[in-house]
């Protein structure tokens, strides 16, 4: 739309050329009338000077001031109207006669300094108009008769004249010019309002039929009878009107019959409605249901869960012997696992969503690997199978990634192929492939057995949820058909990609890729590499996998490798492995023959039965272990001498009375194995520790006593815990400022934020980690750090759960600040750029990886970023002092954990 309509334009176009030319034109005319009066006013004033002067010469020669007065107002006088004053000067500018008193005669007398002119001059000036004109006398010269005469000066008249009567001439024109202008621009509207009359208004007239036909009002048409142009927009607009009119109608047809169509299949579209909106109300309740199911399967399940895993922590701390170590130890991993199950569980609905979270934590690939290994080796012998693993010497072992999804990966392949093979192998191999950068290390996994193989119609639905290759293997093997589905989608949330290679009867192979972060620091415990060096080794093995991965293990660690004993060769030690259906009077054969050589002998048994470990213990065997060998036990039993198998292992001790925390702690549980661990942990941190059943024995002895810290469990009869919880504080008691700790089985996402907002101190998961309730007793026990920076359980976590390493880890964190501080320093003082900082700083980033500070890790980030995006360092000086702050306070902190 134009910001003026065409009536302003015309009006505009019509007014503003004439009223521009008038006023050039009549400001031409003034200017030049007004020039034409001065000019003429300067003449009569030069017709009236000029006699004057002649007139004067005589009187002025004989110095007759009378004469001279009189002619002066004379002449004034009869010019009066035109002369202002008249003034006599002599050659030197004294002032002789005047006409009349004026003011200023200064004004009228010529500059210091000037001559006489020789003829008539004008001066124009805010006074008026002043004309000088010499008074001349004629002198001749007596011997030169016949020569012309010369004149000299006797003075000069000086008269001012007044513009009075030129101005008022000059405005009277001025006047008559501008009521001319002003003529012409009313003339130029009268023909610009006929105009718009002629033009605007028919237009106007169109414009709001237009408007009717858009509203629909299509009957409208435009009458009048118009001249050229605006005629053939009329009958324009009126065609368009016409033609819009049938196609209405038309369309108006159309659309009857389409209705027509249309409600023939209403009812159907309704019941559809009724039918979605019903389908969508059960699909709603459905996953209620499904939310309520899991709450609870976790909650029951993480409840016997933490009394298995408890219970066998706390045996671990009794006298056991080798074995039973061993099978404890077992036992708490295959819990763990169970529980790392449940997990996976729940997080099946994130899986489907797509918000499952893939955590970034170093770990040790080996130790990750060999976790699954261990824990389906049983499952393995029990089926009279071959379970051998294969890692690469090129492959890196310390990496940043997601351990527990990548063992889960790896238990569902492992456990799919046991489970589907009769005889047979189970091998796993990991292979190096390239990368795409330099710090980041390729993966290719393998996972190969001689089970029954899948055909190319079957492998169409594997990776379908709740379906497996065919509907006999259900029945035969069990199984939900979700495990390749969570796989699957596992594998491509790390960035993945999962194969397989399969033939119908003859086993299958997955394989699947992965590209991780490189660890900058090791994770495993270190081998003892220095001891195995240059030792020979007589292996003999009758499974091929097996004798391939064992031996490049052996020359990995730089030991010397035989397959058949040679007397020109010794041997430190001799290395038997024996398949799952070797006799056991085989193996004491053997294994009496390698005792004749005086050879230390280590077996590999593809068994888990301890009578047929302790039995070879007995008749001679130096150590027995269960395949596939953990590294770590191999290279362990390879260097140690033999342990006797009643050995008992020394327990882990205790810490004395003395060096528990002198707090009195409240636990609250229902069930009463969870009580009875809980009140077993506690014991050996605390001094007192009592115990309750439910909310409400929980609320008398809160009533009754005071406690330094509450763990209150929250599902249990009579009162729950939060209702408890809140009595607590409401009563305003001994305990109405005591830390109440959450200990829960649930494990569904925000349940942490929901009980600290109902008043919640700190939340404890079941099963309970004792390294995490030491953290949370030392959290309440002592002022927490100014703002909590270190997270001691992220800490195990990034180390393993090895709480020796994360100490270390931490221990060196503190020594890169050593490192790290003169350059702050210099950074902030701005004796530092912006580049000579990236360096350090990514290098501390980089080791806040392996320690549990995520505060501090969260602002190198945004730092190190902020660098590489080029900003000035004098933008970043909050964040640099932010930075120096946060490494105060963990140098504080880390007094309680070191």
């Amino acid at each position: 739309m134009t910001k003026y309509g065409l009536r302003a334009r015309v009006l505009a176009f019509t007014i503003i050329p004439t009223l521009i030319i008038g006023i050039l034109l009549a400001g031409y005319f003034s200017v030049n009338r007004y020039q034409q009066l001065e000019d003429a006013l300067i003449q009569e004033g030069v017709n009236v000077i000029e006699p004057l002067a002649l007139a004067s010469e005589l009187a002025l020669s004989g110095r007759n001031r009378e004469a001279l007065n009189r002619l002066l107002s004379n002449i004034h006088r009869n010019n009066s109207p035109l002369v202002s004053a008249i003034a006599l000067f002599d050659t030197e500018g004294r002032l002789l006669v005047t006409s009349n008193y004026h003011r200023d005669f200064n004004s009228l007398r010529l500059p210091a300094g000037a001559g006489i002119p020789a003829a008539t001059s004008v001066e124009t000036g805010e006074g008026g108009i002043i004309l000088r004109t010499p008074v001349l006398t004629d002198t001749a010269r007596v011997d030169a008769l016949w020569e012309e005469s010369s004149t000299q000066p006797l003075g000069y008249v000086a008269m001012q004249l007044t513009d009075d009567s030129a101005m008022l001439l000059h405005y009277r024109d001025t006047f008559f010019a501008g009521l001319i202008v002003l003529l012409g621009v009313c003339v130029s509207a009268l023909f610009g309002v006929r105009l718009i009359k002629g033009v605007s208004q028919p237009i106007t007239d169109m414009v709001s039929a237009v408007y009717k036909i858009r509203e629909g009002r299509l009957d409208t048409r435009v009458s009048g009878e118009f001249s050229g142009e605006l005629e053939m927009l009329k009958n324009g607009i009126n065609a368009m009107a016409k033609s819009l009119s049938e196609y209405h109608d038309e369309m108006q047809q159309n659309i009857d019959q389409a209705t027509s169509d249309l409600r023939e299949t209403l009812e159907q579209i309704e019941i559809q409605n009724i039918e979605l909106d019903m389908a969508k109300k059960r699909a709603q309740e459905a996953a209620r249901v499904k939310t309520e199911f899991l709450a609870n399967m976790s909650h029951e399940l993480r409840t016997p869960l933490n009394g298995v895993i408890g219970f066998a922590r706390q045996l671990q701390k009794t006298k056991l012997t080798a074995n039973q170590l061993d099978y404890l130890k077992t036992i708490e991993k295959s819990a763990r696992n169970l529980l790392g199950i449940i997990n996976d569980i729940l997080d099946f609905s994130k899986l489907e969503a797509g918000k499952l979270k893939m955590e970034q934590i170093p770990f040790s690939l080996r130790d990750t690997l060999q976790e699954v290994m261990t824990l389906l080796a049983p499952s393995a012998h029990d089926k009279g199978l071959e379970l051998s693993m294969r890692v690469d010497a090129a492959v890196h072992d310390s990496l940043v990634g997601d351990p527990l999804r990548l063992q889960q990966v790896l238990n569902n392949l492992v456990g799919n192929a046991i489970k589907f093979t009769e005889q047979g192998n189970v091998d796993v191999r990991v292979d190096a492939r390239p990368a795409s950068l330099p710090e980041r290390s390729g993966l290719c996994i393998h996972v190969q057995d001689t089970g029954i193989g899948i055909s190319d119609s079957q492998r169409r639905q594997l990776f379908q949820a709740f379906n497996q290759a065919d509907s006999s293997i259900s029945r035969r093997y069990g199984g939900t058909g979700l495990g390749l589905v969570i796989t699957q989608k596992l594998v491509h949330q790390m960035a993945g990609d999962i194969e397989l290679y399969s033939e119908p009867g003859s086993g299958s192979v997955f394989s699947f890729t992965l590209e991780l972060d490189k660890a900058a620091l090791p994770l495993a415990e270190p081998l003892p590499l220095s001891e195995l060096s240059g030792k020979t080794v007589l292996y003999q093995e009758e499974d091929g996998f097996s004798r391939r991965a064992t031996s490049a293990l052996l020359r990995e660690w730089g030991m010397q490798v035989l397959y058949e004993p040679s007397p020109a060769q010794p041997v430190d030690v001799a290395l038997l492995g024996f398949g799952p259906h070797a006799l056991p009077s085989q193996i004491e054969q053997e294994l009496k023959r390698q005792l004749s050589f005086n050879n230390k002998t280590i077996i590999l048994l593809s068994s888990t039965d301890p009578t047929l470990s302790d039995s070879l213990l007995v008749a001679g065997a130096s150590y027995c272990l269960s395949k596939p060998a953990h590294y770590q036990k191999l290279a362990q039993a390879l260097t140690e001498q033999r342990r006797p198998a009643d050995e008992p292992v020394a327990p882990i001790a205790l810490p004395p009375p003395a060096s528990r925390r002198p707090m009195r702690v409240l636990a609250v549980d229902d069930n009463p194995a969870n009580l009875k661990l809980i009140s077993a942990m506690l014991a050996e941190q605390v001094s007192q520790v009592d115990t309750g059943r439910n909310g409400r024995e929980a609320l008398n002895l809160a009533t009754a006593n005071r406690y330094d810290i509450i763990f209150m469990d929250i599902q249990m009869p009579v009162l729950d815990g939060i209702q408890a919880t809140q009595e607590i504080r409401r009563q305003g008691g001994p305990n109405a400022r005591t830390p109440i700790v959450a200990v829960t089985a649930h494990a569904i996402a925000g349940e942490r934020d929901r009980l600290l907002g109902q008043g919640m101190d700190d939340y404890l998961a079941k099963p309970i980690d004792e390294a995490i309730l030491a953290r949370i007793i030392n959290h309440f026990a002592r002022k927490p750090a100014a703002s909590g920076q270190i997270d001691w359980p992220q800490a195990l976590q990034r180390a393993g759960g090895k709480d020796t390493l994360a100490r270390e880890m931490l221990s060196l964190l503190l020594h890169s600040f050593d490192e790290f501080r003169p350059r702050l320093s210099a950074a902030l003082a701005g004796k530092l750029k912006a580049e000579e900082l990236y360096a350090p700083l990514h290098k501390l980033h980089g080791g806040t990886l392996y320690c549990g500070v995520p505060q501090l890790q969260s602002l190198l980030s945004g730092l190190e970023q902020a660098l590489l995006d080029k900003q000035p360092l004098d933008t970043l000086e909050p964040e640099l002092l932010e930075l120096e702050e946060r490494i105060e306070q963990i140098r504080e902190e880390a007094k309680a954990f070191l």
